[in-house]
């Protein structure tokens, strides 16, 4: 939701947050009806994450959950799934040393909680089920076996670890998905897939994501011509 803090440029102290970006806070506001910009008559900071401050990288990854979260979720919408799972990555983004771990994660549960998530038991043409190597669909939203046909004149390959690996995040409580080990292969078809996934369906691209990431299409794993 959207709303203005009326009055805190003149009296600061009338506010007890000035609502910085990735804090937790208990709002009380007016809604109007005809505009969607309410008036906020209260704001108390709750939680503010400080470690998540200090070090750059923490602040990039936090700043690409609230944009993710702002893009494919409608607004003034509640919804308690999210909100709990952009809490538990602020909090686990305090101390978690592999950063780029907790973003996958992140981008896996948001796209199932949004109904984006990516079509992985079966083909998503024919829904047999596929044996061998798996090819990544990006128009179809999934895998596609080799016998039918897609719209891609390029095929991306991923291992059977990185579709074993989504299905468990997709699947898994919390603290369970935060003990999954990912090898050097499946992080990096991860970055792959889930960043180019979330820019063909979300038909544009989250401007924070280019500071987490420099990989290229050209430099992508298992690309067929």
């Amino acid at each position: 939701m959207k709303g203005v803090l009326k009055g805190i440029r003149k009296d600061p102290k009338k506010f007890g947050s000035s609502l910085d970006k990735f804090s937790v806070n208990e709002i009380v506001y007016y809604q109007y009806s005809r505009s969607d910009l309410h008036l906020i008559s209260e704001c108390d900071l709750k939680q503010y994450f400080f470690p998540v401050r200090k070090e750059y990288k923490r602040s990039l990854a936090a700043n690409y959950f609230l944009e993710l979260v702002d893009t494919v979720m409608p607004a003034e919408q509640a919804n308690n799934e999210v909100y709990q799972l952009m809490l538990d990555c602020l909090k686990t983004l305090e101390t978690i040393q592999d950063i780029d771990k907790l973003v996958y994660i992140f981008q896996i549960k948001i796209l199932l909680l949004s109904g984006f998530s990516p079509h992985l038991d079966s083909c998503v043409k024919c829904g047999h089920k596929i044996s061998g190597r798996v090819r990544f669909s990006l128009s179809s939203g999934g895998l596609v076996c080799p016998a039918c046909p897609t719209a891609e004149t390029t095929f991306t390959f991923i291992s059977r670890g990185t579709v074993a690996s989504i299905i468990h995040i997709e699947q898994s409580r919390w603290d369970k998905v935060l003990r999954l080990g990912l090898t050097t292969t499946v992080k990096s078809e991860l970055k792959y897939i889930l960043n180019n996934f979330l820019v063909y369906h979300l038909e544009k691209r989250i401007k924070s994501a280019r500071f987490l990431t420099r990989e290229t299409a050209s430099e992508a794993p298992g690309r067929l011509h």
